[in-house]
């Protein structure tokens, strides 16, 4: 049986990723990205970054071609355009990267460590009404809450 992380290092080879500090410095030359949050529509409703667009993880293949409705035409047809995939900590976006490279896609690139890491390093997160998001209301958001069944059998 395969972990996530099982499935991470499988692909993780076979991506780019960059660093929250790279993506500053992309967005500070304007240059024309694709900002894709592949995390649940609350969790983006909660914060992102300004510019994104939402498509979560469980569309994303029908969001990437025509002809369903979750069909977007931008994404679609962005194949040859700068994307950056972003979710909570880099792993859907690990996946999601690796999954629009074998869909044809040839410039995307997965952000290491997430939102987290785009908090982190105190970047600009915006709510659903394009509000800034405190700092410590974004520390709380991302501070792990796990039940002790979600924890699993402890060796």
């Amino acid at each position: 049986m395969k972990s996530i992380d099982d499935f991470i290092n499988d692909v993780i080879d076979s991506i780019e990723e960059l660093f929250p500090w790279d993506l500053e410095e992309m967005l500070g030359e304007k240059r024309d990205l694709l900002l894709l949050d592949v995390r649940e529509p609350y969790e983006f409703e909660t914060m992102h970054i300004r510019g994104a667009i939402n498509v979560p993880r469980g569309i994303l293949e029908t969001a990437c071609d025509y002809n369903y409705e979750e069909t977007i035409p931008e994404l679609v047809e962005a194949r040859e355009r700068e994307i950056i995939v972003i979710c909570r900590s880099g792993k859907r976006s690990a996946l999601s990267a690796w999954v629009m490279q074998q869909m044809g896609y040839r410039k995307v690139r997965s952000l290491k460590t997430g939102m987290r890491g785009w908090s982190d390093y105190d970047q600009e997160m915006i709510d659903a009404e394009g509000n800034p998001v405190d700092e410590d209301s974004a520390i709380n958001y991302f501070t792990p809450r796990l039940t002790p069944e979600q924890t699993g059998p402890q060796s």
